[in-house]
């Protein structure tokens, strides 16, 4: 990006004039602002708002935006996030044996299609090892069992650690994480091979086969203590028919699965995703 942005992703209770004091603080500050958009939710009494605006010409340092926003959201009894569109999150991928989604986003991020560096592959099997290889990326595998589970998620927390990772995407990770681990590093990713909250957890083609459904779907969704129910990003579908039997149905939704891991990846890494409670904001 030629020119880098600015991003404030905000939410606070619903009150007047708070367009004109978010936007005013980039106005007196020189700023010129390229994306503005928001939401007001009236059950919840939120204002939820993305503005996006240019650094070139801006007078505060970037080290200053932040305690200077500070200053006016206190008030506001806003939360907020700060993000610049020149910086680029480290991405940790975990696997499990299938290479469809880890294929599709090193694709993409090696084409520059998504601002991001990915230092890092985990996996619960060595059968992508290979892939890893192949692009230059570390490896590590770290077999999980139920006995063992606790002790090799300490691993995969110090692995993240280690490698400074902003962002971690299930990729097709077929185990489920503790929520002790989702309290320590909450910045997950998952993508589910179903129209969630339709047939969450294992084996959901062959149960959407069993039920005759006219539709399969995909759903990104960040990860919670939950298992599936974690906040939604991005969902998508496609037609099935009584002629297609279950690996037909998995051929589909490999397709699926990849746009809408993809998509939800870049909605994020662009800060266009806002979440408040159980749900999303996506400002697209």
């Amino acid at each position: 990006m030629s020119h880098p942005t600015a991003t404030l992703l905000i939410s606070c209770p619903d009150q007047r004039g708070l367009v004109a004091k978010i936007a005013n603080f980039i106005y007196a500050n020189g700023g010129n602002i390229v994306h503005a958009d928001q939401h007001t939710d009236a059950v919840a009494g939120l204002f939820l708002t993305r503005i996006e605006w240019e650094l070139e010409g801006f007078n505060l340092p970037r080290e200053l935006i932040a305690p200077a926003f500070n200053a006016i959201a206190q008030p506001l009894q806003a939360n907020w996030q700060l993000h610049f569109s020149d910086d680029a999150p480290r991405i940790a991928i975990w696997v499990s044996r299938q290479d469809h989604c880890l294929f599709d986003l090193i694709w993409r991020q090696r084409s520059g299609e998504f601002q991001a560096t990915i230092p890092l592959i985990i996996s619960n099997h060595p059968d992508l090892e290979d892939i890893a290889k192949q692009f230059a990326i570390d490896f590590h595998c770290i077999p999980i069992t139920k006995e063992t589970k606790a002790e090799q998620e300490a691993k995969e927390l110090s692995l993240l650690k280690q490698y400074q990772i902003d962002l971690v995407i299930l990729a097709k990770y077929m185990q489920v994480l503790s929520p002790d681990f989702v309290t320590q590093f909450p910045n997950v990713i998952n993508i589910h091979h179903s129209f969630l909250p339709a047939f969450p957890g294992a084996n959901p083609y062959q149960r959407a086969h069993a039920r005759g459904v006219k539709i399969i779907g995909a759903t990104a969704h960040y990860v919670t203590a939950d298992l599936d129910e974690g906040p939604i990003i991005e969902q998508d579908v496609v037609r099935v028919s009584h002629r297609d039997d279950v690996n037909d149905l998995i051929r589909k939704g490999k397709d699926l699965e990849r746009i809408v891991l993809a998509r939800a990846v870049r909605l994020h890494l662009q800060n266009r995703v806002l979440v408040y409670g159980n749900r999303t904001v996506v400002f697209a």
